[in-house]
């Protein structure tokens, strides 16, 4: 558990950058700092491992003052990964992940051999292990950090705004790499980023902080975009925050239709549809048939019924001109499909719930 109990942080030329901040991150849980540029996010992660001291106040890592805390023993006992890495070009990759335990004054064929195992569990080539960081791509790298901040299975992780420099489809990885990871060894994580859609993604719990540095709300994710407490909260949220309540509605209850598929280079299904959805003989979606263009397939869009919500079912859909989503069970086999009217009739019945 890391408790902040009002917390301030007052720079000598008056500037106040956290202002009385109290929040708990709770043990094995991942809790997000989220805000717009300078609400004293990183500050406040900062002040945890006390690289920045605070002025007022006390941060508590279960119970004990970090204050009374040993800096240098303090950061060997919390992992810490930061934008783009922030490796040691002249290492190779192994090194660079046993750092810490190299510190710890682990022996270099136990340090390397935790680095080796840590490398497979975040999901790289233990080739890789050789290289220096300028021969990984970026999101490599993030993945070496993650890595290197778990190398003495620290109980607590602070990760600050990791995945910010890297592409879109690196960054959804590295987080869904992280959630996978955080599923197995549940370290107490705070993690801070910009981006209101990573924070609602990953986080257990997501502390909105305002210019200033002070708390506007902390809450889950799904309390957060329901009852967000007040005008800032809801204007950092967007507009679109009733699309991001999707992601927590189940389709289990999303009536699908089962008369809308034909076999492939075959006829059949509900006759009059616009759009019939060709599958495999065993059940595989190939593509979406129109009837004004029966010799072409368009795209479709799935999701796994039941587990999947309805943000990913309605992401389905739009990829489809036939504006209907594809529901498969775990194998990848079709069950049916969600037409446009069974989407709109279970998108108002999220808004009135």
């Amino acid at each position: 558990m890391i408790t902040f109990e009002s917390v301030t942080k007052r720079y000598p030329d008056g500037t106040v950058a956290v202002d009385r901040l109290s929040l708990e991150a709770p043990t094995g849980e991942i809790t997000v700092l989220v805000g717009p540029s300078g609400c004293g996010k990183t500050t406040s992660l900062r002040m945890i491992n006390r690289m920045i001291d605070a002025t007022e106040g006390r941060i508590l890592l279960d119970g004990e003052p970090v204050q009374g805390i040993d800096p240098p023993t303090l950061r060997r006992g919390i992992g810490y990964v930061i934008q783009q890495a922030g490796l040691f070009p002249h290492r190779k990759i192994v090194d660079n992940v046993a750092t810490v335990p190299y510190l710890l004054g682990w022996d270099r064929k136990k340090a390397r051999g935790r680095a080796m195992e840590l490398l497979e569990r975040v999901g790289l080539d233990p080739a890789l292990a050789r290289r220096y960081p300028f021969q990984l791509s970026g999101g490599q790298q993030q993945r070496v950090g993650v890595a290197r901040a778990l190398a003495a299975d620290p109980p607590v992780l602070l990760m600050d705004e990791p995945f910010s420099a890297v592409d879109p489809i690196v960054r959804t990885n590295l987080q869904d790499e992280l959630l996978r990871l955080q599923s197995e060894l549940n370290k107490t994580i705070v993690f801070v980023t910009h981006d209101i859609d990573e924070a609602i993604k990953l986080g257990d719990r997501v502390a909105v902080l305002r210019v200033g540095g002070t708390l506007a709300q902390v809450a889950d994710p799904k309390t957060l975009l329901s009852e967000p407490a007040d005008d800032f909260v809801r204007e950092f949220l967007g507009h679109d925050r009733g699309i991001r309540r999707l992601q927590f509605v189940s389709t289990e209850a999303l009536r699908l239709r089962t008369d809308l598929t034909v076999p492939e280079g075959g006829a059949g299904g509900a006759s009059g549809e616009p759009w019939l959805l060709v599958v495999t003989g065993d059940g595989r979606p190939v593509g979406w048939r129109s009837g004004e263009r029966p010799g072409e397939l368009e795209p479709y869009g799935t999701f796994v019924h039941g587990r999947d919500s309805m943000r990913t079912a309605l992401d389905a859909a739009l990829l489809s001109p036939s504006g209907c989503a594809v529901a498969v069970d775990e194998e990848g086999r079709v069950v049916g499909v969600a037409t446009r009217r069974a989407l709109d009739e279970a998108l108002a019945e999220a808004a009135d719930g």
